[in-house]
């Protein structure tokens, strides 16, 4: 019988306005009164999914930083996997040999090294890959770009980052450039403390191997007393690979994720904005 649902969040739990839909919150809610223990498990930190949430009124685990990252039902750090700030230069190295944004994610705020200005053409452009219906001029002003801003830190060089002691979950990559992405995810693969993976088509998301979501859930779930055929996940992207390749209870692919992963799933559901996660939830409490 499953006892824990783990969700990705964008493209999975969350809808078409990267929100959660009220349909899916009631589901969620309607699971854990069942007595099912609700685990998110996001390439996102942990600010940033409590501003999703801050209404949601929704007690859960969570796998942040795609699993560099623990905190318990009670929002508390149980574990932490930053990327040693050695092996962060040695990407960084690396990666300066390419056109690309790279951003230092931590718990709290995101790093970008350059000048204020440059940060801002940075985002802006990150903003109209995903948005680009949305003119430059308009997107400068708009609400998410202030706060984007407001949860970065910009710093002059790499030194000024490390001299921070802040510990480094992840470093993302964004770029419209396809081919220079798999040219560094080819490049990289040869660091072998690393894991490579990915959220959309245009980034790549750069974590310490041991932070990956199916071996941290699996290590999790264990520590809380469960086994692994108690769990039912659900993801859409790469970096949910390693959840739905492994041998859980039940993985569950959504119908707009990556073809490789619904390879890797053991069964695929209706798609983020059809309300995929809460159809599953749904059948599962007709069983209880």
């Amino acid at each position: 019988m499953i006892k824990v649902i783990a969700s990705d969040l964008d493209g999975t739990l969350f809808g078409s306005e990267s929100k959660i839909a009220p349909e899916t919150l009631a589901a969620v809610k309607r699971a854990c009164e069942a007595g099912i223990r609700f685990i998110i498990t996001t390439g996102r930190n942990f600010r940033g999914v409590m501003k999703e949430l801050e209404d949601a009124d929704l007690t859960c685990d969570y796998i942040l930083c795609s699993g560099a990252e623990v905190r318990n039902s009670r929002q508390e750090i149980v574990s932490q996997v930053p990327i040693s700030m050695e092996q962060c230069r040695e990407v960084y190295e690396v990666l300066q040999k390419y056109p690309v944004s790279v951003i230092f994610g931590t718990d709290e705020y995101d790093y970008q090294i350059g000048t204020y200005e440059e940060v801002e053409k940075q985002t802006v452009s990150r903003l109209n890959s995903y948005f680009s219906e949305i003119g430059i001029s308009e997107l400068q002003k708009a609400q998410m770009f202030g706060e984007r801003m407001d949860t970065t830190k910009v710093v002059k060089n790499f030194q000024e980052l490390n001299d921070t002691g802040v510990p480094v979950y992840k470093l993302f990559l964004f770029s419209d450039d396809r081919e220079m992405l798999a040219e560094i995810d080819k490049e990289l693969a040869k660091q072998k403390q690393i894991a490579v993976s990915s959220s959309f088509p245009t980034n790549l998301e750069i974590t310490d191997v041991r932070a990956q979501k199916g071996p941290v859930l699996k290590e999790y779930i264990e520590s809380l007393g469960y086994q692994m055929e108690e769990v039912m996940t659900f993801g859409d992207s790469r970096n949910d690979e390693s959840m739905l390749s492994m041998d859980f209870g039940a993985t569950i692919a959504m119908a707009n994720a990556d073809e490789e992963l619904k390879k890797a799933a053991k069964y695929i559901t209706k798609s983020n904005v059809e309300l995929g996660v809460a159809y599953v939830i749904e059948e599962l409490l007709k069983q209880f």
